[in-house]
């Protein structure tokens, strides 16, 4: 298991799509930052090399499957495909790609396992010690860096709206309902664009290790998300305002 080899490979892969979309760029600027996001919490929790090496194959592939998603539908939404399980089938399925990655079979259970369950709800199912505690790992990684989205990439690209457009819209009473109550949101839930932002901050209830709220408290993450947007809308400022509140107390007692 090497992961600067696996790295060549992918680029090699990425030849096949046009860098020049911007949905396309700013997947491949997050599958290495979530690749940064992994090493950084392995890091903290003192992981062996083997273990580095794996968290870090991983994050190189848990979102193969947005590419050809992004061909097809020039969309990220999961109506249009479920992208982990296109990236499984891609890696494990006929083609086998997973061999241009990874020469030996050793590590192939916790792989797939991990690049599978990355982007469910929840994570649920009877998993081994090493499995479980990988799909935890890309889970996290890609929340911390799907916050450095939310900073910095244009709103157009991943909302298809601007900050003022979404911040005059109303937050639907089940996502307030939910966020409140300090659970995750449900994409199928979702309606209004205040809706799935309020879902992008409320994934800091779904991180897994203590590890990981550290970096979110010491990036001030929630605040500098929350805030990006301009809340012309009075009932949608007022329940932002609650939220962050409420997501500060959580990340930093947890």
């Amino acid at each position: 298991m090497d992961f600067d080899s696996a790295k060549q490979v992918f680029e090699k892969y990425l030849d096949g799509y046009d860098r020049e979309n911007d949905k396309v760029r700013l997947k491949i600027v997050h599958t290495y930052g979530v690749v940064e996001q992994s090493a950084a919490i392995a890091g903290r929790l003192g992981l062996s090399q083997e273990d580095k090496e794996l968290a870090g194959i991983i994050a190189l592939l848990h979102d193969i499957g947005r590419f050809e998603q992004l061909r097809r539908f020039d969309s990220f939404l999961p109506d249009t495909m479920d992208h982990a399980s296109y990236g499984v089938e891609l890696l494990f399925g006929k083609q086998g790609m997973i061999r241009r990655f990874v020469p030996e079979d050793t590590w192939d259970g916790v792989i797939r396992t991990a690049i599978a369950r990355h982007s469910d709800f929840k994570l649920s199912g009877s998993f081994d010690e090493r499995t479980l505690f990988h799909a935890k790992l890309i889970r996290d990684a890609d929340k911390l860096d799907n916050c450095r989205v939310k900073l910095e990439d244009a709103l157009e690209t991943f909302m298809g709206a601007p900050a003022e457009v979404i911040g005059a819209q109303d937050i639907s009473p089940k996502i307030r309902e939910d966020a409140f109550a300090g659970r995750s949101i449900l994409s199928s839930d979702r309606v209004t664009l205040m809706d799935y932002w309020v879902s992008y901050v409320a994934y800091f209830y779904d991180l897994n290790f203590r590890e990981s709220l550290d970096i979110v408290e010491e990036n001030d993450f929630v605040r500098r998300i929350i805030r990006r947007i301009p809340y012309s809308n009075p009932a949608t400022r007022e329940s932002m305002e609650e939220l962050e509140k409420r997501l500060l107390r959580y990340v930093h007692d947890r």
